[in-house]
């Protein structure tokens, strides 16, 4: 299924539809404020299995991330946040931006890596985050696999490529071509892993 959704303001009955394909299991196409992404719920092994056979990779050495609507579920997936480390994390989302930080016991094992970390994120993108709080707990996001910068960021490209794969390309309009800036926030001194979209200067 493809499903256009304006960024400026998705379509409710549209969003709803996304939401019950994620409780159902399903694997979405949906656009972020970078590149577009694979996603299901963080809950349905099956699905977040899927998404690692999709991109021919095991769940635990995947580069997966959470997205979230806010910094309001950091305590909840993540823990040892420090005053000056959350302050940084609410000055820069929403935004184009990936932090790694050390995952709770609320992350499910099979999306923890050896060290134990999560990648999170708050796009910014009405799309994106109207789907994360109807849903009420954050969307698994990983990358999509292809070598042609058209094969990720054009929705009716994608939507051809992937229509056998996925339960529902959302097409958000054309996506952007650079991915998120990652940062590392396991240590105090935090670690560039890729500069993207978004600006850093620390």
């Amino acid at each position: 299924m493809l499903l256009h959704l304006s960024t400026d303001n998705p379509n409710p009955r549209h969003i709803k539809t996304i939401v019950e394909c994620l409780l159902d299991g399903g694997v979405i196409i949906y656009p972020t404020d970078t590149i577009y992404g694979l996603g299901c719920d963080i809950f349905q092994h099956k699905a977040i299995e899927k998404i690692c056979w999709i991109k021919k990779i095991e769940p635990h050495k995947a580069q997966l991330s959470f997205v979230c609507y806010d910094l309001s579920d950091l305590s909840k997936y993540t823990k040892g946040i420090s005053t000056p480390l959350y302050r940084m994390l609410k000055e820069h989302l929403p935004g184009a931006y990936t932090f790694i930080l050390p995952a709770s016991k609320e992350v499910p094992k099979i999306l923890k890596s050896k060290k134990s970390t999560i990648g999170l994120r708050v796009p910014d993108n009405n799309i994106a985050r109207d789907i994360v709080l109807q849903l009420q707990h954050p969307v698994l996001s990983a990358s999509l696999p292809g070598d042609m910068v058209e094969e990720y960021t054009d929705p009716d490209l994608i939507y051809e490529n992937f229509k056998n794969l996925v339960d529902i390309v959302v097409d958000g309009g054309i996506g952007s071509m650079i991915p998120s800036t990652i940062i590392d926030c396991t240590n105090e001194e935090y670690n560039v892993i890729r500069i993207g979209a978004g600006e850093w200067e620390k």
